[in-house]
């Protein structure tokens, strides 16, 4: 029998399906069922920074505690107080009733906030933390670097009052991924997730409002991120990578595999079909791997990342001139 077993932040992981931060992993029940379907590894739902501050400013609005000028901070503490217990306390009895690693995660855009948070999630038990990052630059007068920084920053305070691994979620939004890759490896992260995958604004046109487009991704998705794992997987050596976006069967997984991904993570594929999915990906994986003649995916993780293929100019290829060069 294959060996499925992988490390990802210095975990073992007895596989490499990882089932991404979302309402999947947000109970101790739903998490259970996840366990038992093989998952590998789950993220936890993540804590917004943004939906904490809404919730207070939602209480503020309706008039509750206007009394005394000390009432805004008193509303404010509390509030936060009460999400990050419930939420300690999903870690910590989550690792109680299950044998599987649990990476907690945070969605941010300040660093300040979530220093002391981080440090309750590492008592609470969590083995790793996810930095949910994502800043929309919309200052035509900005550079590049000043959008980088946020993550730098944020990582870097983050990681100084936490020994557990941190992982940096991260969209494709980058001038230079690798660059900024190479930067957070040294800045204290020990893994990337690529990518991260957003709210995305869509238009009615007949009703004229701004809606959400379509949640959940598409197994064509995978093309986001495949390039970007075998890139970062090879020009960055001190890091791992965990593979996201558009992995909705075994063969995505194994392409992440080859591509160089130490974790792939799953998330659409599992609401759509249930967590027993993960099991069928799981046998598709071992079954290639005694058809090729694998023992132990260390054998051919990164196989076919960009400097192991013969022409690694092919994952740079930006157009489609092989179909379009003929069309006038």
């Amino acid at each position: 029998m294959a060996n499925l077993e992988t490390t990802y932040l210095g975990l073992k992981l007895k596989n490499p399906i990882v089932v991404s931060s979302s309402g999947l992993t947000n109970s101790v029940e739903k998490i259970g069922e996840l366990a038992e379907a093989g998952a590998g590894a789950v993220v936890l739902k993540s804590l917004f920074e943004e939906q904490i501050n809404n919730e207070v400013n939602n209480i503020i609005y309706k008039g509750e505690g206007f009394d005394y000028p000390e009432a805004f901070d008193y509303v404010k503490g509390y509030t936060r107080d009460h999400s990050v217990t419930d939420y300690l306390t999903l870690i910590s009895e989550t690792k109680s009733k299950y044998d599987i690693p649990v990476i907690a995660s945070i969605n941010c855009y300040s660093s300040d906030e979530w220093i002391g948070f981080a440090q309750q999630i590492e008592a609470a038990g969590a083995d790793a933390l996810e930095l949910n990052v994502f800043v929309v630059n919309t200052d035509k007068n900005s550079n590049a670097a000043d959008y980088e920084q946020v993550y730098y920053e944020i990582l870097e305070n983050v990681s100084k009052v936490v020994k557990i691994p941190i992982a940096m979620k991260l969209g494709l939004y980058f001038s230079n991924l690798v660059s900024v890759v190479n930067k957070l490896s040294v800045t204290g992260a020990k893994g990337v997730v690529l990518f991260n995958r957003f709210y995305e604004p869509d238009i009615d046109v007949k009703n004229l409002k701004l809606t959400s487009a379509e949640i959940f991704s598409s197994p064509a998705d995978i093309r986001r991120s495949l390039r970007w794992v075998a890139v970062v997987s090879d020009k960055i050596k001190n890091i791992d990578v965990s593979a996201s976006t558009g992995v909705h069967d075994g063969e995505a997984v194994i392409k992440q595999l080859l591509a160089g991904a130490a974790s792939v993570q799953v998330c659409s594929v599992v609401y759509k079909n249930g967590p027993q999915v993960i099991t069928g990906m799981l046998k598709d994986l071992e079954n290639w791997m005694e058809e090729k003649g694998f023992d132990a995916i260390k054998e051919f993780r990164g196989m076919m990342n960009y400097g192991q293929i013969d022409n690694p100019v092919l994952y740079e290829r930006s157009q489609f001139m092989k179909y379009f060069s003929s069309m006038e």
